[in-house]
């Protein structure tokens, strides 16, 4: 199946995911966000598959939601969708890669940030390299952390951590978050390949039926703990950040940073 932002592949028990705009550093524009959801709904029709590695190609995992439209009211990035339709992508996305058959791997190396975060957070397991690093800068932004972020951290981290990480959009090492729950694994980068695909060997292993029912029975008891459906109305934060003036005054802030550091 052909995508403009991402790569897709099976083969026979395996498969990839590949965010592929690495020269931007795999941001999740709306575009993307849908690929990932047809993605998830196209792994779906292979009967074979037991296993589907997420990974992003170049320097970094995903730096997150594309947030250079941030504000604008841009009608022509938004064509005939609607601000509130726009806003609720990521969280179809997150519904959809939740929803996902196979069992699902994060490869995580480089940056992993925001949106990123909660696209490894719908990953049933996640195995990073030494250098990945992680950050939640959504409320510097001005915007509350949504796609279903919150209560999928809460379940893999609790709630005092998630308060902390999203409330102050500090940058956590891959050895804190592996501390706290959020990571399966952690090793030098240059054993990141192996590590993953000595998981995904022994994933493939196992009979497809126990293997998979294990994950729809895990996910069922999660989601009566956190409620992740709950979110849906996530959008709607989203869409009174990006009207909040002390909120986008704080992204532009933020934005003039990150533009400086780059220069």
């Amino acid at each position: 199946m052909q995508f403009d932002t991402i790569e897709v592949h099976v083969d026979g028990e395996r498969g990839q995911l590949i965010l592929n705009r690495p020269e931007h550093l795999n941001p999740l524009s709306s575009h993307t966000l849908d690929e990932i959801d047809a993605a998830a709904r196209w792994f779906d029709t292979h009967d074979a598959l037991k296993v589907v590695v997420v990974s992003g190609r170049g320097r970094a995992f995903s730096a997150g939601a594309d947030v250079s439209a941030f504000g604008t009211g841009d009608a022509d990035r938004l064509g005939d969708r609607s601000p509130r339709d726009d806003a609720d992508r990521g969280w179809r996305m997150a519904r959809a890669m939740d929803e996902l058959r196979a069992v699902s791997i994060a490869k995580v190396h480089g940056w992993c940030v925001g949106g990123g975060l909660v696209l490894a957070a719908v990953c049933d397991l996640r195995v990073a390299a030494e250098s990945a690093r992680f950050s939640i800068p959504e409320v510097e932004l001005g915007i509350p952390l949504a796609w279903g972020g919150v209560p999928r951290l809460v379940r893999e981290i609790g709630p005092a951590l998630t308060k902390e990480l999203v409330m102050t959009c500090r940058e956590f090492s891959p050895h804190e978050a592996k501390a706290a729950g959020f990571l399966n694994r952690v090793v030098p980068d240059a054993e990141l390949d192996v590590a993953v695909e000595d998981l995904v060997a022994r994933l493939v292993l196992m009979p497809k039926l126990a293997l998979l029912a294990t994950k729809v029975h895990t996910n069922a008891v999660t989601e009566a703990m956190v409620g992740t459906g709950r979110s849906w109305s996530d959008a709607d934060g989203l869409l009174a950040g990006l009207r909040d003036p002390e909120g986008r005054a704080s992204a532009q802030r933020y934005l003039e940073r990150v533009r400086s550091t780059k220069a």
